[in-house]
């Protein structure tokens, strides 16, 4: 059984404008208990943020999340992957790049964010089945 990042995904998730505050970008996170956002503009992905990214800005004590664009501290160019991509391919990669999410495209369109809970509950899944399988 090849486990899809169709099934695990966050379907239709949330995102920003690359003109938009971090501290928007912080609300938006909180207020639906997300870690990560694609930055798109228009309708083409063109970055992700994600809330390490903000963690590590607060650090910064002369820098503002009111004045910063999402632009301006997004990561450029993320790992996108396809609904249908296997998982052991996504999941293999997100380790080798030390990343926590992957951006699900349709074509351009972005259509779900697949993060490293998302994986978790693939190979709890996984797991469970191949323990179903060995029971007499």
């Amino acid at each position: 059984m090849i486990l899809r990042v169709l099934n695990y995904m966050t379907k239709s998730p949330h995102s920003i404008a690359p003109d938009e505050t971090l501290a928007i970008a912080r609300t938006r996170m909180e207020q639906f208990g997300i870690r990560h956002l694609p930055v798109i503009d228009g309708t083409r992905l063109v970055g992700v943020i994600s809330s390490r990214d903000l963690f590590l800005l607060d650090a910064l004590k002369d820098r503002s999340l009111h004045l910063l664009k999402v632009g301006d501290v997004m990561t450029e160019q993320p790992y996108a992957v396809h609904a249908q991509t296997p998982i052991s391919e996504v999941a293999t990669e997100m380790a080798k790049l030390r990343i926590g999410s992957a951006v699900v495209l349709d074509g351009t369109r972005v259509v779900g964010v697949f993060t490293t809970v998302d994986a978790l509950r693939a190979l709890a899944d996984l797991s469970r089945n191949q323990q179903l399988q060995k029971q007499p």
